[in-house]
């Protein structure tokens, strides 16, 4: 398969799943403020799962960019990542709708560290069909953003049983950690 198919198949299930997300937003029952707030939370989460959508399609824009060949592995490994994004709207809705409830928050933070481990896992099958030696692998380095993501999912998700708000806001904590642009595959990708 030509990287640019995989390119445009991934878009097409991103702009997809930022559809759906979106329509998991219902209106208020009523006209007043306090109508508006009653889906103050759901629209909270909305816009994390925008954020968390829209980092990943910037950050998959960019790995694929630097990627001169895929394989078999790393198509399968792009499904894989895909199919834990295409939980997003779910786990939108549902931690949405029980914003303050544990296991709700707790399976939107599962969510978020299985994307990130297949993100993990098909930025390094790139890497080892670049070589260890590419400027991918170069940009990427230890990617020590990437592992504090997964330690810091992780103790949300175990923190989600004490109190679902710390949980709630260290997954908006990662976030904003990636709101900052990785320039590492940007200046890779201007080098070469």
């Amino acid at each position: 398969m030509e990287k640019g198919r995989l390119e445009a198949f991934s878009d097409g299930v991103f702009a997809i799943l930022i559809t759906i997300t979106v329509l998991e937003l219902k209106a208020p029952d009523g006209v007043s403020l306090a109508a508006l707030a009653s889906v103050l939370p759901l629209f909270l989460n909305y816009l994390l799962s925008y954020v968390y959508l829209g980092i990943y399609w910037n950050n998959h824009h960019h790995l694929l960019k630097a990627c001169g060949r895929i394989n078999g592995a790393i198509m399968w490994a792009n499904l894989h990542l895909l199919f834990w994004l295409s939980l997003f709207p779910f786990v939108t809705s549902w931690a949405g709708d029980h914003h303050s409830a544990t296991l709700p928050t707790a399976v939107y933070g599962v969510i978020l560290l299985a994307a990130a481990i297949a993100y993990f896992v098909l930025q390094h099958l790139i890497i080892h069909e670049q070589g260890c030696d590419s400027r991918l692998a170069a940009a990427i380095g230890r990617d020590q953003k990437g592992r504090l993501s997964v330690i810091l999912y992780a103790s949300a998700i175990g923190l989600s049983f004490l109190q679902a708000s710390i949980a709630q806001a260290i997954y908006a904590l990662v976030a904003m950690l990636w709101l900052v642009p990785d320039r590492r595959l940007a200046r890779a990708l201007e080098q070469g």
